[in-house]
């Protein structure tokens, strides 16, 4: 399926609410660069996961680094003419394997990270899978489904904006591979590209999750239409993606830090719906809500912040005191909520990982009542 520039302006609106908060700003960096690969006669092409052929040889990849690293698109896109990290990566994946690329599969639903990898099929001649490995955005490597159906992370080559290239072969604990990866762009001009999770058409087909692109176009569609017929576009949403409205008010405070290349914050909401205090916590996506304490929606369950007035997503970084807000939150896809209980996935997807060791994972359909 070729997609038009309206298919792509309405998947960036759908991303730009799955990506949780992180992924790439999909109206500062995911238009442009549609804007600019469509003037130039790249089109994009996403190939359902049943078309991929079973020997078909597919890589993962996307860009990595804080969200704050990401503020102005700047002087990128014609750097990107002569040097783009992303396909430096893809080529240092084919002399690893000694293999050519059939396919790419975005890491994630993001304004950018999906974008990007759009991009670099559209540059390589080859298409991407219509499915990513979150069905969301996360902020780590390891925290995505394939982890848990055995594919593995490395080898991992990572691209600086600043030229660096650092091979990620093997790595003892599922986390490492990210740890490294992000030290080394945060060095390096705050970002960069990577690739890995390289696999077989047919184990694909059993982990990715499936026709996320075409979901978010279709989302993204939803509220458009919602916007141009007056309807309320929260609705649209979950119309579209099911889940639930968790709390509706204004956000009266913000702390944030950007460190070791994620961007931590807290985000307390004084809600209209509710009784007791609410907050969010966001490494780089929204990881976690809160209700008086206690988590009632968390990772890799999603947790959405919506502008009330149009029903598109809200990133991290923009959030400020004083806005309206309306968090929305959705059951994860059942592959990534079982990539999450193996043994391994239960390392990758830890709450530990942003902050909250003493915490486990529970589905929000079995906590969602402490907001009553």
């Amino acid at each position: 399926m070729n997609l038009s520039k309206e298919n792509a302006y309405d998947m960036l609106t759908g991303v730009g609410i799955l990506g949780t908060g992180g992924g790439g700003d999909p109206v500062s960096f995911g238009r442009p660069i549609v804007d600019w690969d469509y003037a130039r006669g790249r089109i994009y092409e996403i190939t359902p996961p049943d078309d991929i052929k079973d020997d078909a040889f597919v890589v993962c990849g996307g860009y990595m680094g804080s969200v704050m690293a990401f503020t102005s698109i700047g002087d990128m896109l014609e750097a990107w003419e002569t040097r783009y990290e992303l396909h430096e990566a893809m080529k240092i994946s084919e002399r690893i394997t000694g293999k050519k690329v059939d396919h790419l599969v975005p890491f994630e639903l993001g304004g950018t990270n999906t974008t990007v990898m759009l991009s670099l099929a559209a540059r390589a001649g080859i298409t991407c899978v219509d499915g990513d490995g979150l069905g969301r955005s996360a902020p780590e490597t390891q925290m995505i489904t394939f982890v848990g159906y055995g594919i593995e992370l490395c080898p991992m080559p990572v691209v600086s904006k600043n030229g660096s290239v650092i091979i990620v072969d093997k790595t003892t604990s599922p986390a490492l591979a990210d740890e490294i990866g992000r030290f080394a762009v945060v060095q390096d001009g705050g970002a960069g590209a990577n690739n890995h999770y390289y696999q077989t058409g047919a184990q694909l087909k059993k982990a990715v999750i499936p026709n996320s692109i075409s979901k978010s176009i279709e989302l993204g569609a939803a509220i458009r239409d919602a916007n141009a017929n007056g309807k309320n576009p929260i609705d649209a949403f979950l119309d579209t993606m099911g889940g639930q409205i968790l709390a509706k008010g204004r956000i009266e405070e913000v702390k944030g830090e950007d460190r070791a290349g994620h961007w931590h914050v807290l985000v307390r909401i004084k809600p209209e719906n509710l009784k007791g205090r609410f907050e969010v916590v966001a490494k780089n996506e929204y990881m976690m809500a809160m209700c008086d304490g206690k988590p009632v929606v968390m990772f890799p369950d999603l947790v959405c912040l919506h502008n009330p007035e149009n029903g598109h997503g809200l990133m991290s970084a923009d959030l400020k005191q004083d806005m309206e807000v309306v968090v929305t939150a959705v059951p994860a896809h059942e592959r990534l909520r079982f990539a999450g209980s193996t043994e391994i996935g239960k390392k990758a997807f830890s709450p530990e990982r942003y902050g909250h060791p003493e915490l486990e994972y529970k589905p929000m359909e079995e906590i969602i009542g402490q907001l009553h």
